[in-house]
């Protein structure tokens, strides 16, 4: 380590200033080439010399620069003791967390393209919508990284984006949170800044600056828009860290590090969120066919047939890449598809399998494209099957089961059909089955049933699991529901 007396020390070259300031052989300053030449040794890098003189002066009260490079010890104190003093007197209730607040919210609301949702405080100020939306936490609250713990942000924020006040959010994944890395530099550019505000306010009024130098209070306007736009920078730079909904995360979180940011870059904050999520793949302005038909549900392949409500909240809850509005983008695309004859739509399924519309190489109108469990997109060869009129294998009609099931094995039941002379008796199978059989069900007994007819089969599930898990596990079997088309024929009950 080199000895003290070779580095320049603030303490040395504040010294120096004194000596000049006091009795310089020309004028009572130090100019930069004199502060070196004083301070200068081979081993003494002259940058450090000028430093530590241009950081003396930002900070000291009673030195002042005088022309580019001129430095001064003066008994009357800087108009910066006078802002330090204001600083001081500032209050943090009526002025500086305002300030911040309407500071971060402009920058936010500047050529937002998305909806902005600013410093909501609970999960029911912030709109369920499918719409990709940007949500600006307090600035006042600090991002540490992910915790299970309770009453942590990180805790607070996952159960925010799965409900909406009491009730399960539809669109977890539309939301993008963003928050404000741990420190006190937005707090200090703002009430530095606030400051300035008031000692130029005094200056202007006649109230403040007879006891200044005529030059520092010629400059207090620049210093105040330099002030302003320092708290500006700190709010790009401060605010680097978005989360996003995440189902296969542990907690359902996963959090994106934005990087520094300045505001001269030519670049909106929403749009600097977007541009990261585009970077990590996480979001598309559009969506093409065959990335719908590769993510196609394994439990809708056989079928063909992908409800459309379905396929929307496959694109809001994280299973596949998010849209910056997905109703509008998967309405025109549609569209696109089934024109060039992509993929089919149809609405209307019947009993029996068909359905009462089909569109498939025709223009239709977005107006036939609704997020419902009735419509669906179907895939190019079962929309080809399905228009050369091949025969479908009826599907049985899936109706839910409201009272337990008595144990038992077969009761029968007469009834006398409106058509006279036809008596026919139904046959209904109840019990308890082990889940490990289930899937033998479906190939031994139903089709023997399928001989019948107005078969009906219903479900009563039952499952004791921790109270921890349950509410993953009702949002994953609402999904498989969902997928099935089976959303208005099946409830959940705890």
């Amino acid at each position: 380590m080199e000895p003290w007396y070779k580095i320049a020390t603030p303490s040395r070259v504040a010294t120096t200033i004194l000596f000049e300031s006091s009795g310089g052989q020309v004028e009572k300053l130090a100019h930069l080439p004199e502060l070196r030449f004083a301070l200068g040794e081979p081993e003494v890098d002259t940058t450090s010399i000028d430093n530590a003189a241009y950081a003396l002066e930002s900070k000291a009260f009673f030195i002042s620069r005088v022309g580019s490079d001129g430095f001064k010890i003066y008994h009357k104190a800087t108009i910066r003791k006078a802002v330090n003093d204001r600083r001081a007197s500032l209050d943090e209730d009526a002025e500086i967390k305002p300030t911040m607040k309407t500071l971060v919210k402009k920058e936010f609301e500047r050529g937002a393209s998305i909806p902005l949702v600013p410093f909501p405080n609970d999960g029911s100020a912030i709109q369920d919508s499918p719409k990709l939306t940007l949500v600006v936490m307090d600035p006042e609250l600090e991002w540490t990284g992910l915790s299970s713990q309770a009453g942590s942000l990180s805790h607070k924020i996952a159960e925010w984006t799965k409900q909406h006040g009491k009730s399960p959010r539809l669109y977890p994944g539309s939301l993008i949170w963003c928050l404000r890395k741990p420190g006190r530099d937005l707090r200090d550019k703002a009430e530095l800044w606030l400051a300035w505000k008031r000692v130029f306010t005094e200056v202007t009024e006649g109230t403040l600056g007879a006891d200044f130098d005529r030059a520092d209070r010629a400059d207090i306007q620049s210093k105040v828009k330099d002030a302003e736009e320092d708290a500006k920078d700190e709010v790009w730079g401060g605010y680097r860290f978005a989360v996003i909904f995440d189902s296969r995360a542990a907690d359902g979180l996963k959090p994106i590090d934005l990087g520094a940011g300045h505001a001269s870059s030519g670049e909106t904050l929403c749009g600097r969120v977007i541009t990261a999520l585009k970077s990590q793949a996480l979001l598309n302005e559009s969506v093409g066919a065959g990335y719908i038909e590769r993510n196609w549900p394994p439990a809708l392949k056989e079928s063909g047939a992908w409800p459309l409500a379905s396929l929307r909240q496959s694109f809001l809850n994280g299973a596949l890449t998010r849209l910056l509005d997905p109703d509008t983008t998967l309405r025109s695309k549609i569209v696109e598809f089934v024109g060039k004859g992509d993929l089919g739509l149809a609405s209307g399924q019947k009993p029996d399998g068909p359905y009462d519309r089909i569109w498939f190489e025709e223009q239709i109108s977005p107006d036939e494209v609704t997020f419902e469990s009735g419509v669906f997109l179907l895939t190019k060869a079962k929309t080809k099957a399905l228009k050369a009129g091949l025969k479908l294998e009826p599907g049985a009609v899936v109706t839910p089961v409201t009272q337990p099931v008595d144990e038992g094995v077969i009761k029968p039941e007469t009834r006398t059909e409106p058509r006279t002379g036809i008596q026919t008796r139904i046959l209904r199978l109840v019990g308890t089955v082990p889940p490990e059989i289930w899937n033998r069900l479906g190939t031994k007994i139903i089709p023997k049933l399928k001989s019948g007819s107005d078969l009906k089969i219903g479900v009563d599930f039952s499952v004791t699991i921790n109270a921890d898990s349950i509410r993953n596990l009702e949002i994953e079997l609402r999904q498989v529901i969902e997928d099935l088309g089976l959303a208005g024929e099946i409830k959940i009950e705890q």
